[in-house]
C-alpha cells in the first residue's frame, strides 16, 4: 500500500477531513515515529505491532559475485514485533 492509497482510505472513512488535512496527519503520525526511533524509544501501538531500534554489529560479508570478503560496519535497524491481534486476524 502506496501513502496515496492510505490517504484515500481514512478518506473514505472519516468524511469530516479533507484528504489533504488527512495527509498532514498521516506525515506528523510518522515524524513522531521516526523522532522516537532515533531516539531510541520504543513505539508501542496497542493492537498492532511494536517498533523498537536495535544496534546491529560489524559484520564481514562475502560479495557474492566475487567471493571477496567485505567488512560491513555496525548499523541501526528497526525491529518490528506484531500484535497478537494482528497476528490472529492475518492467520484467520
Amino acid at each position: 500500500m502506496k501513502k496515496s492509497e492510505l490517504v484515500e482510505r481514512v478518506a473514505q472513512k472519516v468524511n469530516i477531513l479533507t484528504k489533504k488535512q488527512i495527509e498532514i496527519i498521516i506525515d506528523m503520525i510518522f515524524d513522531c515515529m521516526k523522532d522516537s526511533l532515533s531516539k531510541g524509544e520504543k513505539i508501542e501501538i496497542r493492537g498492532f505491532a511494536n517498533f523498537k531500534l536495535k544496534q546491529r554489529q560489524e559484520r564481514i560479508a562475502r560479495n557474492p559475485k566475487t567471493g571477496e570478503q567485505i567488512n560491513v560496519p555496525p548499523q541501526k535497524a528497526i525491529n518490528f514485533k506484531m500484535s497478537k491481534a494482528l497476528k490472529e486476524a492475518l492467520n484467520k
